[in-house]
């Protein structure tokens, strides 16, 4: 002990410095604070770039007809002249406007979330659609454990296959949103589903999956 009170300038700043570097690897590598805080997110369903607006529809125009025959519109003859035998003639109805139909929404693939390993995942991703090149992956009633650097790939591999194949082939949709609630990621309209057909959480930092699901088409 007094070797450490002899010594207090250099045993301070070394164990600062231990300390600083524990923190370091414990927080910003292998993010162990975010083993106990979720990130909950709720959105509401994607919105489509062909999304039809009320006020964009334009009504029918009222159909005019010709009112009747006036007595007093005759030839000196006494016989009808030609504007009165033209009003007098049926009028045709102009053929109804109808309105395109509403571009809706489908879902023309699912599936359900699987754990992988020591970490857990349940809930349903949907691959939604309007007729349109447009398609988004949705997340239902997803949950699963939070992690540090969490992204959202569509790979080739089965949702059961080995861990270490699912960043061989794969499409980054981005960051996980949230660990818990419903999400939604556009997909890029180059995207081959028969190919990349199954959703994985993936932990870019240690190359690992947290959960997966093999997308069926419907």
């Amino acid at each position: 002990m007094s070797w450490i009170r002899s010594n207090l300038e250099i045993v301070l700043p070394a164990t600062a410095l231990v300390l600083g570097g524990v923190a370091f690897l414990a927080f910003g590598v292998f993010g162990v604070h975010t083993l106990f805080i979720d990130d909950e997110v709720d959105e509401a369903g994607p919105v489509f770039d062909s999304g039809v607006v009320a006020s964009d529809i334009v009504p029918d125009e009222p159909v005019r007809t010709a009112g009747p025959p006036s007595t007093d519109a005759r030839s000196s003859t006494g016989a009808p002249d030609a504007n009165e035998e033209a009003l007098a003639a049926p009028s045709v109805a102009a053929p109804p406007v109808t309105a395109a139909p509403a571009p809706q929404i489908v879902t023309v693939a699912q599936g359900s979330f699987i754990p992988r390993g020591r970490y857990s995942g349940e809930g349903t991703a949907l691959v939604l659609n309007d007729g349109s090149e447009q398609r988004f992956l949705r997340f239902e009633n997803f949950s699963t454990d939070n992690g540090p650097d969490l992204n959202v790939y569509l790979t080739t591999s089965d949702a059961n296959a080995d861990g270490g194949t699912f960043d061989d082939d794969f499409v980054d949709l981005g960051n996980l949103k949230g660990n818990i609630g419903d999400q939604n990621y556009e997909i890029p309209p180059d995207v081959d589903l028969s190919v990349y057909d199954t959703v994985v959480v993936w932990c870019v930092r240690f190359s690992t999956p947290f959960t997966a699901a093999d997308l069926v088409v419907s």
